[in-house]
């Protein structure tokens, strides 16, 4: 069996295609590898006190960092996690966005942005009271990625 690996930044979401000559015996192999893939890209492993959460990344409003914490918001609770910032960046989908140098925001939870041109900008969650801030240097591309998100949809 042959692997071949394409890099391309031109793509919107990883694609796994699988190419064969007839149907084998690692076909079965295969889709438990991809389904185990699949799982675990849905799910992060979180941590509160000495009991660890499976959570649903789409239920993951921000991630911020606090000390030597990674923080982990959801929209009734706080968990910690025992990822660094940039592992939590490199590994989410393209919906979380980094928004300062300690937070990363899922924008699909985003209501409204009350901007201001000399300090950071207050970012407003749905449906719950938690809010972050979006620094300046951030916040064109937090606008940008937005823009593109909703036009996907």
């Amino acid at each position: 069996m042959r692997v071949t690996i394409d890099i391309n930044p031109n793509i919107e979401e990883d694609e796994v295609v699988i190419r064969q000559r007839t149907v084998s015996e690692n076909n079965e192999l295969i889709q438990k590898i991809m389904s185990l893939i699949s799982e675990k890209s849905s799910t992060i492993v979180v941590y509160k006190k000495d009991t660890e959460y499976f959570v649903d990344i789409k239920n993951i409003l921000f991630f911020e960092s606090d000390t030597n914490v990674l923080q982990v918001h959801t929209k009734d609770d706080l968990y910690v996690c025992k990822y660094k910032l940039y592992e939590i960046e490199d590994i989410m989908p393209k919906n979380f966005v980094r928004i300062s140098k300690s937070t990363i925001l899922n924008i699909d939870y985003v209501m409204s942005i009350e901007r201001n041109l000399t300090s950071s900008s207050l970012v407003e969650l749905m449906d719950t009271y938690k809010k972050v801030y979006v620094s300046r240097a951030y916040y064109k591309d937090l606008k940008q990625k937005i823009i593109e998100r909703r036009i996907i949809r």
